[in-house]
This record gives structure tokens, sequence and C-alpha cells, in this order.
């Protein structure tokens, strides 16, 4: 839980500084699966207490349909945008919420199809 505490203290210590946009960048990478699902929804509250603009880089397409209003795919390289996603969750809330809702499969499954990945 150690690793909690740290990124939630470099994300205060951010947040203090009063940007328009913070940029995050694989901001729980570093974090185990239950780690991630805390921290994101402790992200989300102080996200939207604040008003602020995230734009937040991940390849967790979980991640990004729990905690995005619009999610923008890209192509490989040269790196192209692909589609835009506006995602509209029913009754959305916290991030361990919106994976339960029942459109969340749907946009994980189009993005999905949409990053071509072959296994």
């Amino acid at each position: 839980m150690c690793l909690y505490k740290i990124q939630r203290v470099a994300l205060i210590r951010t947040l203090a500084t009063n940007p328009d946009i913070l940029l995050l960048d694989e901001p729980y990478s570093a974090l185990d699966y239950q780690t991630r699902l805390a921290l994101s929804n402790d992200l989300y509250k102080i996200i939207k207490e604040e008003g602020k603009t995230v734009l937040i880089i991940t390849h967790d397409i979980a991640e990004a349909i729990s905690m995005a209003d619009r999610i923008v795919v890209l192509s490989k390289r040269p790196c192209k945008i692909k589609k835009i996603y506006n995602v509209n969750l029913t009754n959305k809330g916290l991030p361990i919420d919106n994976r339960k809702a029942p459109e969340f499969s749907i946009y994980y499954d189009k993005i999905w199809r949409d990053l071509d990945v072959h296994i």
C-alpha cells in the first residue's frame, strides 16, 4: 500500500499548483490491480471536486472506459486518430461502479476491435 500513498501524494502535490490541465501518462502502471482500482476512485473524486481536465494516457481499455468522458483511439505508427468515443454510461459514478454499467462491455469490445490486436 506504500506505492498507493506515494502516488496519492504526488497527485496532491501536482494539484497544489492549480493546473488547468493534468497530463497523466500510465499513472497506475507500477501498482497492483486492487491498488489501481482504489487510486482510480480517489483520482476520479479529486478530479470531479476540483473540476479539472485530465488527459490520461493508458493501454488499459477498462481503465479508460471507467474513468473517461471521451476516449481517443490512436493508430499504430505513424500515430493518427483512429476513432473517438464519447463515453455515456448509465448512472456514471466512481470508476469501480462504472465497470458494472451495461454499456461497459459494448465500449470494451468496440475499442478492442479498433486496436486491431491479433491474438
